[in-house]
């Protein structure tokens, strides 16, 4: 694919359908409640900062997307850093540098917001996506994510 042929451009509430969809391809479920949390805490709240991005083909379909959210003081840290939720690339458009574009406009948003330092978490077992991660400078945190099981 002819990578100028992306698009890439602000998420919006409407691209919700294209982003379940995406999900679903990958995910092979459907995580549909999981993303109205997640567009009606983006579009919704009176403290939205544009921090999504979505990936158009040459017709203008969304073929990947990317979330994130900028620390607005939570757990005491500051603004200057955001986070990385979710990131998907429909599986005909991988491998093709869709998600390392997304990965770039991504990084090239948040430093225009203001962000220095960008977290994300991955599952120990999802090799690929440590891979992905650690291509694009992602490396490992002075955090640990606990976790108690009740």
């Amino acid at each position: 694919m002819d990578q100028d042929a992306i698009k890439i451009r602000l998420m919006r509430n409407e691209d919700f359908d294209a982003v379940v969809g995406i999900d679903r391809k990958i995910t092979l479920e459907s995580r549909r409640q999981y993303y109205e949390l997640k567009f009606d805490k983006l579009f919704k709240s009176k403290d939205y900062v544009p921090a999504s991005l979505v990936a158009e083909d040459e017709d203008g379909a969304v073929v990947g997307f990317v979330m994130g959210e900028l620390y607005l003081g939570e757990y005491g840290i500051l603004q200057e850093e955001a986070t990385l939720d979710t990131i998907g690339v429909d599986p005909d458009f991988q491998h093709q540098g869709v998600g390392e574009r997304l990965m770039q406009e991504f990084m090239e948003h948040m430093r225009s917001l203001g962000v220095e330092k960008i977290n994300t978490l991955v599952h120990w077992n999802d090799a690929n996506l440590i891979r992905f991660f650690s291509a694009n400078n992602f490396s490992p945190s002075k955090t640990i994510n606990l976790e108690r099981v009740l």
